[in-house]
């Protein structure tokens, strides 16, 4: 298996748990606006290895998710930014540009430093 992307969560928004209750998780790197860090999982940026696409899986806290949409600009916000909108609801088309679905049970907690990782 390859490593697409792997980073640690290093900070946790306040309020970036209460996207968990509709099935989303936003991410950003470290150094993220202040109002924006609020709301997202802050990890550590990592490489980029390949490309993220449907098929490949994420694996969140040792749970593996396949990957079923990736949004036209998910992997390129993710290179740049560390920012990314997941999605919990299996789709098979991107509701948005940034977003990539997932198919599996929405965690009820992220616990500080779980890694998060895509592999193909």
């Amino acid at each position: 298996m390859q490593t697409i992307y792997q980073t640690r969560i290093t900070h946790i928004g306040d309020f970036a748990r209460e996207a968990l209750f509709d099935q989303m998780l936003i991410t950003f790197r470290e150094g993220a606006p202040a109002d924006i860090q609020d709301y997202c999982f802050i990890h550590q940026h990592g490489q980029t290895e390949g490309e993220l696409h449907r098929g490949a899986c994420m694996e969140l806290a040792d749970v593996l998710y396949p990957v079923t949409a990736v949004g036209e600009v998910a992997m390129q916000n993710l290179r740049e930014l560390g920012h990314i909108t997941l999605r919990f609801d299996g789709s098979a088309e991107a509701e948005y540009p940034g977003c990539v679905h997932v198919k599996g049970v929405t965690p009820e907690d992220i616990p500080l430093g779980s890694i998060l990782k895509f592999i193909d």
